[in-house]
């Protein structure tokens, strides 16, 4: 049976939320995808590193707070460059801090795996936004994929949805609910809650950071919509391209007002083709009447409706958020990683 050696970039929820599912379901996987899994190296800041060329043993190191120092094959140094360039792996699974400015660090983590001829599979929004086209060619030069599900709806699979699902239609456009805290803090709007205790409420409940304003003003889902744009539509936006406006000036009063003439507010990230060829991209709360497909999401799911020549509106609904449906993004993306080259090799070779 074919094995796939990894190596995990970041060790915080997402990456320790697929180990456990190697861990735990890893025999299962195998039977059911006709591929095994194995973790042969960690890199994290905050735990060091950990390399095996045999496998690492998972199950205690998700017991508890890891520290890999004094751990066979363990140091307090990240190594990050050191692992992912150098360590033999098959694929990286890349699932750490993001500036939305640039990408970085986990932009430089993408360019390294794929220079050294390793498969990619990321959640970061920034590299995927800011360079993925860049990042795709330099995966086809080292003959090599780079997978990004996990950066638009978390475990919800909308790109692979327009990408095969879809496939054979004209998709003139996308929009959708793609932040779940600013979704549930309108739908606290709705319920009476001021918009400063909302903020709490998400806050409380772990789904917004410390630091909303990503969230509230609309930044995360500028990322989300130039991804879609990028990916689906075959734009080529950069972050000036999509307006941006948040939802911290909305009111319960205008959430009393907007139900009585049949509307709901939400925040939508939308894309649309124009005749010329050019893209119409935006970040805006848009008051939605209730039959809108995207009016009735609630609370911190997400949504996405592809606007098709022969289907009309397709929408796909699902969880935004969540360290165990990101990490099954990541399972997708390793999925679509042993079908596309098991393909290559079967024509090779057959």
């Amino acid at each position: 049976m074919t094995r796939y050696d990894l190596a995990l970039i970041g060790f915080g929820g997402v990456n320790r939320a697929l180990a456990q599912l190697i861990a735990g379901r890893g025999d299962e996987l195998a039977a059911e995808l006709g591929f095994a899994l194995r973790v042969v190296a960690i890199s994290d800041l905050r735990a060091g590193s950990l390399v095996r060329a045999d496998g690492i043993d998972l199950a205690p190191l998700l017991a508890g707070e890891p520290a890999f120092a004094g751990l066979p094959g363990g140091s307090a140094d990240p190594r990050t460059e050191q692992v992912i360039r150098g360590v033999p792996c098959d694929i990286v699974a890349e699932a750490t801090f993001t500036n939305p400015a640039d990408g970085e660090p986990a932009l430089s983590h993408v360019r390294w795996a794929l220079e050294a001829g390793k498969h990619v599979c990321t959640t970061n929004k920034g590299p995927v936004a800011l360079h993925g086209r860049a990042l795709r060619r330099l995966a086809a030069e080292h003959g090599v994929s780079f997978e990004c599900e996990g950066s638009v709806l978390s475990g919800t699979p909308v790109l692979r949805t327009a990408r095969r699902l879809l496939a054979g239609l004209r998709i003139s456009g996308v929009e959708g609910i793609m932040n779940g805290t600013s979704n549930y803090i309108l739908g606290r709007l709705e319920d009476g809650v001021d918009f400063p205790e909302a903020v709490k409420e998400a806050q409380a409940l772990g789904y917004a950071e410390a630091d909303p304003t990503a969230d509230v003003e609309g930044f995360d889902v500028q990322l989300k919509v130039m991804i879609l744009a990028n990916e689906v539509l075959g734009a080529g936006l950069r972050r000036d391209d999509v307006s941006v406006r948040g939802i911290a000036r909305l009111t319960p009063a205008d959430m009393r007002d907007a139900a009585a003439r049949g509307l709901r507010w939400k925040l939508v990230g939308s894309a649309a083709l124009r005749e010329d060829g050019t893209v119409d991209a935006r970040v805006a709360p848009v008051a939605l009447p209730v039959e809108h497909p995207l009016a009735s999401v609630s609370g911190p799911a997400n949504a996405v409706s592809f606007h098709t020549d022969l289907l009309g509106a397709v929408t796909v609904s699902g969880p935004g958020a969540g360290r165990v449906e990101t990490a099954y993004a990541l399972l997708s993306d390793i999925i679509a990683i042993h079908q596309r080259h098991a393909v290559l090799e079967e024509s090779l070779h057959g």
